[in-house]
């Protein structure tokens, strides 16, 4: 019997699909999980004043995933994972852009906003965590590659979504960070935290790239000896 939509979409978000099931991805899949990127995009930056045109209708955070999706299909590509594919990267990428909808609560609406804050980093840290866990789970699931190379390949894409998420949100607010916050908001904390990680990302890249290519030889030696 076929998995409705909705099942499927939930048993990916909590771990519960086998690799086979992956396999499974289609177009519905992709165009509720493009949708849904659309309007969680929406939903993140309604309320912040600074936002662009694009992400304001969601379209930032559409492109986001076509381009994101990308760059895991590229880095996995050299391993030679049977099956790997563009368009299950692009699935995956954009079903898991679900949990983000905790972005768009106004928790500053009903709280002062020291205490929107601390909630809104606890939300960011939520649904990171989550979404990390998730790629590392369909990393290991889909592609079945040694533990060292999942811990690679999940690692280096985290990397660049901070990058990305310091380029769509801190450029506003660096120089007042630095110059003293004069005009608090409640994602202010959320800048700080991105600004930790992103400075944590700098310093592991190098030894990242390094094992990128480790496991990339070590691969393919042992297809040769299969």
């Amino acid at each position: 019997m076929e998995m409705s939509t909705f099942k499927y979409i939930t048993n990916l978000l909590f771990f519960r699909l086998e690799r086979g099931q992956l396999l499974q991805f289609n177009n519905t899949h992709l165009i509720t999980g493009i949708i849904g990127t659309w309007i969680v995009g929406m939903g993140r930056y309604w309320d912040d004043p600074g936002a662009g045109l694009l992400q304001r209708m969601g379209m930032g955070s559409v492109i986001y995933i076509f381009v994101l999706a990308a760059f895991i299909w590229l880095l996995l590509l050299p391993f030679k994972v049977t099956a790997w594919s563009y368009k299950a990267v692009l699935t995956f990428i954009a079903l898991t852009s679900f949990p983000a909808v905790f972005y768009a609560i106004p928790v500053e609406r009903f709280f002062p906003v020291a205490v929107a804050n601390t909630m809104n980093v606890w939300f960011l840290a939520i649904v990171a965590f989550w979404r990390l866990c998730l790629l590392g789970y369909f990393l290991t699931t889909y592609t079945r590659l040694s533990t060292g190379n999942i811990v690679t390949v999940t690692l280096m894409p985290v990397c660049l979504i901070i990058s990305v998420l310091t380029l769509l949100n801190l450029h506003r607010v660096v120089f007042e960070i630095m110059g003293g916050i004069r005009n608090p908001s409640p994602h202010d904390s959320s800048y700080l935290v991105l600004m930790v990680l992103t400075g944590i990302s700098m310093f592991l890249s190098i030894p990242l790239l390094i094992a990128y290519g480790a496991g990339i030889c070590n691969r393919r030696k042992h297809l040769k000896n299969e």
